[in-house]
């Protein structure tokens, strides 16, 4: 991950030049009066996500229009909801791993069960190979310096036979329904044009070896009885800086899609999407230019994005572009030690309401746990990223990341469809139909003080306030 300020308010601006999302009025008809489920996020007093009372829905005529009214059309649908959830590096698997049985079960049920206080995660993102956020860096076929193997003998998952693999088995049994999202940061050194876990490209004579990688990869992991839903080709190819990582310029992953990976994939039936780019907001170029490859797009699902830089309407820019090709947002840091008002509000304004307001499927987090000194990571890893969670043994702090994914994961569920709201000034929201029939609004108050938020759907309304920087999540 690249450590940039994050983009502010005018990112938010674009999305509704962009998105063009006003809702038509509708008018207040009669009606069966109900109750809104209400659960509040509000870290200025302290209401760290939960339920309230609540909210009435009455029929018939309003007596006065409040001006912060949010009216949600059903009619007006955008893209389906894949999951929300976070990066589950191989330190968050080995500080998980390591916790006891009673108190790392209890752990993965709050995290992956919607039942009580689960949260409902339903996605995850994991590395192919290292991160920079293990312990050490390796690949799944490391060799002796000017070793090569072309025909992958020496291929083996091993190094997730830990921690990785028995997490996931674990939260697979609580949720069998996660689908994975599998991120290489560097392909085996042996590979690379500076035998260099740092940089370096991909070998153009090894483009072949490592599109076999991919497949042996997932065939491995669906024998280990872990399905990999979707691959990215590489995290942040234009940040060959990290450790590990690999510059792979957008000409090079057209390349590698249509003459090696979607090819490879094809020979072995395998029906896992492939995901391009996979780095910031800042470049759409780098996806346009890819599917603009006809040769290559055949193969590819869609576009991955973070947003260490740009502004999040890239992605409606992309989609626009393709509207056939779908749209992921995988990765978005909190530096330690984390500021939960201003933490919640901007991932909240730009990931959960802006991304899938720009037709994202996916708002993912990075990432899911570290201990108190945000390790363990790669010499020259990241030493500065706050997980969701910190684990210090089985003791367990929940972080600004943990209530970000929370107040969406746990109501948005996967199959769940975008449908259209309004965006009323300093009113920033999104609006969802889940596929069991309920109607979810996420909104965030983003002004300096209260305001009072009128709810209209379907000829009825209901009404709230929200404090300066509390988010609301609605449920009817």
């Amino acid at each position: 991950m690249q450590r940039f300020k994050p983009p502010g308010w005018f990112s938010l601006s674009l999305l509704l030049s962009v998105c063009g999302l006003a809702a038509a009025q509708s008018p207040i008809k009669s009606g069966n009066a109900g109750q809104v489920e209400f659960w509040l996020t509000d870290p200025v007093h302290a209401v760290l996500f939960r339920k309230q009372t609540p909210l009435a829905f009455h029929d018939g005529a309003l007596k006065a229009e409040l001006p912060a009214t949010i009216r949600v059309d059903e009619t007006k649908t955008y893209q389906s909801i894949d999951g929300f959830g976070y990066t589950l590096t191989g330190g968050s698997a080995q500080l998980i791993d390591q916790m006891e049985a009673t108190t790392r079960k209890a752990l993965l049920t709050e995290l992956f069960s919607t039942a009580g206080k689960g949260i409902g995660v339903s996605y995850l993102r994991i590395s192919i190979g290292a991160s920079d956020l293990d312990e050490r860096v390796f690949s799944y076929d490391d060799l002796p310096a000017g070793a090569t193997d072309p025909t992958l003998a020496k291929f083996s998952l091993a190094p997730d036979e830990q921690y990785l693999i028995p997490v996931l088995k674990q939260i697979l049994a609580i949720n069998p329904a996660l689908k994975i999202l599998g991120s290489p940061w560097s392909p085996p050194v042996w590979m690379k044009s500076n035998g260099n876990s740092k940089g370096g490209s991909l070998k153009l004579e090894y483009y072949d070896v490592y599109a076999q990688y991919f497949v042996r990869y997932i065939q491995d992991m669906k024998k280990a009885g872990i399905p990999i839903d979707a691959i990215t080709i590489q995290n942040e190819p234009l940040h060959p800086g990290n450790n590990p990582s690999l510059l792979m310029l957008p000409a090079e992953q057209a390349l590698f899609i249509r003459k090696s990976l979607g090819p490879a994939f094809e020979k072995a039936g395998l029906k896992t999407k492939i995901i391009l780019y996979d780095h910031n907001a800042d470049r759409p170029d780098y996806p346009l230019s890819v599917l603009a490859d006809p040769a290559a797009r055949k193969y590819v699902d869609g576009s991955a994005f973070h947003l260490y830089a740009g502004p999040i309407s890239a992605l409606s820019e992309v989609h626009k572009a393709y509207p056939d090709k779908n749209i992921y947002f995988t990765e978005q840091w909190i530096g330690a030690p984390g500021n939960l008002k201003g933490d919640l509000n901007w991932h909240v304004r730009e990931l959960i309401i802006g991304a899938t307001r720009n037709w994202s499927r996916t708002v993912l987090e990075w990432n899911l746990a570290a201990d108190p000194e945000q390790k363990p990571h790669t010499p020259g890893g990241c030493d500065q990223c706050l997980g969701a969670l910190t684990i210090r043994g089985n003791t367990v702090k929940r972080n600004p990341a943990y209530y970000i994914v929370a107040l969406a994961a746990k109501f948005v569920r996967p199959g769940s469809v975008r449908i259209e709201s309004n965006l009323p000034a300093f009113l920033p929201n999104v609006a969802f139909k889940t596929p069991d029939g309920k109607t979810v609004v996420i909104v965030l108050n983003d002004s300096p003080s209260a305001q009072p938020v009128r709810i209209i759907n379907k000829g009825r309304h209901a009404r709230l306030t929200l404090a300066s920087g509390a988010v609301g999540s609605l449920v009817w």
